[in-house]
């Protein structure tokens, strides 16, 4: 872990260029031609493919209800691995009040938020890259990335201070969210036919899962045809909760080789299935490429809690889940393992959970 103690070269800020009134984007940040965002075809597809789940149809009193809508939880987790959810049970103005407490935080001056500053050793703090490859590709994004779970992890000294009621907010949503995550556990380890509490019992028990944040800031950006706000890839945890950014869209994912725009519900949480979510389900359930554009226009702000397994218990797929007729995928890999894989080489696809198809 030695040499992931400091980055090999100077971070630059990306929201430090975009204030800087430059028309060009650096070299480092424009992508490969057939990696660009191709806006002219994104036209012809629908918006509005993305499932949406009414969780208040979870819990109705109608029993068919209850179990149709379970059931279009399971086929979301299947056919596009994303779905979005409404009635949730998190406080809209919760979600609302964090929002602006952290576009607030990123409009702090430059020095202020230096004070956090992350080494890849962690991630945690403020950052503006992944990968400690020299000369690698980056993306047009700063970010901020804590650890809520496990107790042993959680340090609020490392939360901005500024604004003055940040700490509480995010110990108050990290909360709410962490609690929706487990209700979707739930669902989905029953979908799969599995034990209620499987899935969470996999990633170490309710009291040591683990849950962290990333705050993605995309500032404006002069020429977003040439460069990503996040490059393609699948999420290595377990399930992610992201509240989106409302006011400009930005968020595509991959489906049936379309990379299709996802059109945000108000008050609505995006949940996409993770790597180790894959493995788990041996493939049942589908961890989804996914990537960021950027706006000439408009920043953007969007915040994602990782519902994560415990970084030292190994993962692999339910025995119950392999049959002869499907058999094993994925070989065991303990999380911290397989997340060091992004935090040395950024951000590539899916290749890391292919790594571990079984020959």
């Amino acid at each position: 872990m030695n040499r992931l103690l400091s980055w090999p070269e100077p971070v630059v800020r990306v929201q430090h260029l975009s204030d800087s009134g430059i028309r060009f984007i650096p070299d480092r940040y424009v992508k490969k031609p057939e990696d660009r965002p191709c806006f002219i075809e994104s036209r012809h597809i629908n918006y509005n493919m993305i499932p949406v789940i009414d969780m208040n149809d979870l819990y109705s009193d109608d029993a068919s209800l209850c179990r149709k809508t379970s059931a279009l939880v399971g086929d979301a987790c299947r056919d596009w691995g994303f779905f979005q959810v409404v009635n949730h049970g998190v406080s809209h103005q919760l979600m609302a009040e964090m929002q602006e407490a952290w576009r607030h935080f990123f409009k702090l001056p430059l020095e202020e938020k230096q004070k956090l500053a992350n080494s890849p050793a962690t991630y945690e703090g403020y950052g503006s890259r992944l990968g400690i490859g020299k000369e690698i590709s980056l993306d047009w994004s700063d970010y901020f990335f804590l650890h809520y779970l496990p107790l042993g992890l959680r340090d609020q000294n490392k939360w901005p201070s500024l604004p003055i009621s940040c700490r509480e907010l995010i110990g108050e949503y990290c909360s709410e969210v962490v609690k929706l995550g487990g209700k979707l556990m739930k669902i989905m380890s029953a979908n799969l036919g599995l034990t209620e509490d499987y899935l969470q019992a996999a990633f170490g028990g309710e009291d040591n899962m683990s849950a962290c944040m990333r705050v993605n800031y995309y500032p404006k950006c002069p020429q977003p045809d040439l460069t990503l706000g996040l490059s393609p890839h699948s999420d290595p945890g377990g399930m992610t909760l992201l509240l989106p950014d409302n006011d400009v869209s930005g968020l595509q994912v991959r489906h049936a080789d379309e990379w299709v725009t996802v059109n945000p519900v108000p008050g609505a949480f995006i949940v996409n299935m993770a790597d180790q979510i894959q493995i788990l389900s041996n493939a049942k359930y589908k961890s989804v490429e996914h990537r960021v554009v950027v706006n000439a226009e408009k920043e953007r702000v969007s915040l994602a809690l990782f519902y994560n397994p415990r970084g030292d218990i190994v993962i692999e797929p339910a025995k119950q889940l392999v049959t002869e007729e499907n058999p094993r995928t994925y070989s065991s890999m303990t999380f911290d393992e397989y997340r060091l894989y992004i935090r040395t080489k950024g951000l590539h696809g899916k290749s890391q959970v292919e790594s571990l198809i079984k020959s």
